[in-house]
């Protein structure tokens, strides 16, 4: 178990691949287009997050997996290596996917990697339903706010109702940009993402250079920012 929750108890190891399994009482094709779940589906009647420990829905866990072997067939990504739970060197640099999301919170707004070309990003992947994402993302936020203007960190809310998202988000002080990878979250199943939280760090060319699977850890984030102010200065 390595503090990662949605998609049962597996982890995510090399983008593009995907371990572990869970069942849970949802119906496939019970959550409509659009990312708001329907009749049967965790936070129906229930605005706000899932209870923790809650499942994805068993069809959006389905087209992760699909999404992680047609990204590892293709041999994309498929050099990202997390063990433990914690973030691991890449044992190469692979190019982050680009993508542009609707933006949390503002309507007609868009968050984009290809916006912030030329510079260091950290990109997490999280839900206002996920029990360790609720730990994690004060931790982010205050980060941002510490070193506002000096490193560019961009949330990515995936399989969320938005409402949820957005009260979440603003009660837990998140300033930076938060895109909206509703359901069946194409984004993240693009990077390989079967649990949550997940963090990918990228270089000012925009590669993948460290990926955290789990809660990143104030450790974690302190040798990010050094990392990214030495090469501001070199």
């Amino acid at each position: 178990m390595d503090g990662t929750a949605a998609a049962g108890p597996g982890t995510a190891g090399t983008a593009g691949t995907a371990a572990g399994t869970g069942t849970g009482p949802e119906q496939p094709g019970s959550l409509p287009a659009g990312g708001q779940p329907g009749a049967g589906q965790p936070g129906a009647g229930q605005p706000g997050a899932r209870q923790p420990g809650a499942r994805q829905p068993r069809r959006f866990r389905g087209l992760l997996a699909m999404g992680a072997a047609v990204l590892l067939a293709a041999a994309a990504v498929a050099v990202l290596i997390a063990a433990g739970g914690h973030g691991k060197p890449t044992t190469a640099t692979p190019a982050a996917r680009s993508f542009s999301l609707p933006k949390l919170g503002h309507a007609g707004q868009r968050v984009s990697l290809a916006a912030y070309a030329g510079r260091p990003v950290l990109i997490n992947f999280f839900a206002s339903w996920c029990a360790p994402c609720k730990r994690e993302t004060p931790l982010l936020a205050g980060f941002y706010r510490a070193h506002h203007g000096q490193v560019v960190v961009i949330g990515v809310d995936a399989n969320d109702e938005s409402a949820a998202a957005l009260k979440f988000t603003t009660a837990e002080g998140v300033s930076y940009p938060v895109g909206f990878d509703a359901y069946p979250a194409p984004t993240a199943v693009s990077y390989g993402i079967v649990s949550l939280p997940q963090t990918f760090m990228l270089n000012a060319r925009h590669q993948i250079v460290r990926h955290v699977s789990g809660a990143v850890t104030p450790r974690e984030l302190a040798a990010w920012a050094a990392t990214v102010a030495a090469a501001k200065r070199g």
